[in-house]
C-alpha cells in the first residue's frame, strides 16, 4: 500500500465524522506548526525550544501528531494547567536554523456550554483548578479600584446579584465599550489596565478585561489561546493566534464566550455568548505560565508561539513561525485529482 493511499483510507475513514462527540457535527482538520529557531552564534547554549502541543479536551480530540526536529527532544506537561508542549534542548547550537515542525490531525467540535454536575458541585481534585481561575495573573487585575466604576454600571445593567444575569452584563459592557483595532504599541499583551485605559485592543485584551471583571465578581473564567481555523475554506495560512474565556456557573457548567469577534461579527453576537464554532484549536489555557523545571527565565504571559532559552534567558532575537491548515475534505479532494 502506498503512503497515499494509506492517508487516503485514513481520511476516508473519518468522513463522515464519527460520533466521538455525540449529538454534534465534528469537523477534521490537520495543523502545521513550523517554528525556525537561529541560526546561532558558534558555541551558544545551551539552547532550551518549548512548542506548544494541542489540547485535548470535551471539544477537540488529537487523532494524530508528530513531531520533526533536528534535535533530541520530549512531550512533556505543565503541573498548574496541564499544558502540553515539545520541549527540545541541545548543549551547543550549530551555526544553521533549527527547524521544528508538529502536524497535529484533531476533531474539532462546536463548544457550546457544558451540563453542570446535578449537585452543581466540584469534585474535590477540581476545587484547586477552579480556585485558580478566581485569582489574579500578572496583567489580569482582580478587585481592583480602577474596575468599580465599570463593575457599577455591570451590576446596574444586569439589574440584580443573579450572578448569570451579572456574567451576561459583563459580556455586553466589554462588546459595547472595547474596540478591535491594532493601532500603535500597547495592544496585544491581554493587559486589564491597557483594556481599562485605551478601551482596544484585540483579542487578549478583550478577554483579559472580561476576565478581572468576571473574577472580582466571584465567577471563575478561564483564558484559552490557539488559532483561528476558518470554516469557510478548506486549506490555507494562519497569520497569527486568537484567544477566548470559559467561565464557570453552578447551573451551566462552563460556559464559552468569545467577546472579540462578537464585536468584530455584531450579526453574531448572541452565537459568540453561549458557542465557541468549530473554527479553531485550542493549544493552551492559563497565564504567567512555567514550562517545567528547565524553564529558567520569566513566566510567560500566555503560550502560543515557539519560546526559546538560551542559557537561562529569554531569547526572541531569531525566532521564526508559520502556521497552515488543511480540512480532511480538503486533502482527500487533492488525492482524487492526482488520481490516486
Amino acid at each position: 500500500m502506498t503512503a497515499r493511499l494509506a492517508l487516503a483510507l485514513a481520511l476516508a475513514s473519518l468522513l463522515p465524522y464519527p460520533a466521538a462527540f455525540a449529538g454534534d457535527a465534528a469537523r477534521v482538520f490537520t495543523f502545521r506548526y513550523t517554528a525556525t529557531v537561529g541560526p546561532f552564534e558558534p558555541g551558544t547554549g545551551p539552547v532550551h525550544v518549548w512548542v506548544p502541543l494541542a489540547v485535548e479536551n470535551h471539544a477537540q480530540r488529537v487523532l494524530a501528531e508528530s513531531v520533526e526536529a533536528p534535535i533530541p527532544g520530549d512531550v512533556e506537561r505543565e503541573d498548574a494547567y496541564g499544558n502540553r508542549f515539545w520541549h527540545g534542548r541541545v548543549e551547543s547550537a550549530g551555526p544553521g536554523p533549527l527547524t521544528i515542525v508538529v502536524e497535529t490531525t484533531v476533531e474539532r467540535r462546536v463548544n457550546q456550554r457544558q451540563p453542570p454536575r446535578s449537585s452543581g458541585a466540584l469534585a474535590p481534585d477540581e476545587v484547586a483548578a477552579y480556585e485558580r481561575f478566581l485569582g489574579p495573573n500578572e496583567r489580569v487585575v482582580v478587585d481592583h479600584p480602577m474596575l468599580e466604576p465599570i463593575l457599577a454600571e455591570i451590576r446596574e445593567r444586569a439589574g440584580s446579584d443573579d450572578r448569570a444575569a451579572i456574567a451576561r452584563a459583563i459580556y455586553d459592557w466589554v462588546v459595547d465599550n472595547v474596540e478591535y483595532k491594532k493601532v500603535g504599541t500597547g495592544w496585544g499583551n491581554g493587559d486589564t489596565f491597557w483594556a481599562c485605559s485605551e478601551r482596544y485592543g484585540n483579542c487578549t485584551d478583550f478577554h483579559a478585561l472580561f476576565i478581572s471583571l468576571a473574577r472580582s465578581e466571584g465567577i471563575p473564567a478561564r483564558f484559552e489561546i490557539g488559532f483561528p481555523v476558518p470554516e469557510d475554506r478548506g486549506a490555507g495560512e494562519i497569520g497569527g493566534y486568537h484567544c477566548w474565556v470559559e467561565f464557570y456557573l453552578p447551573e451551566t457548567g462552563w460556559f464559552p464566550i468569545d467577546a472579540s469577534e462578537a464585536f468584530k461579527h455584531p450579526e453574531r453576537r448572541e452565537l459568540f455568548y453561549g458557542t465557541h464554532p468549530a473554527d479553531r484549536i485550542h493549544f493552551s489555557t492559563g497565564r504567567d505560565l512555567r514550562l517545567g523545571p528547565a524553564h529558567a527565565d520569566a513566566p510567560l504571559n500566555y503560550f502560543v508561539y515557539p519560546y526559546v532559552e538560551v542559557d537561562g534567558r529569554a531569547w526572541d532575537a531569531r525566532v521564526g513561525r508559520s502556521f497552515s491548515y488543511r480540512d480532511a475534505a480538503a486533502q482527500l479532494s487533492e488525492l482524487a485529482g492526482d488520481g490516486r
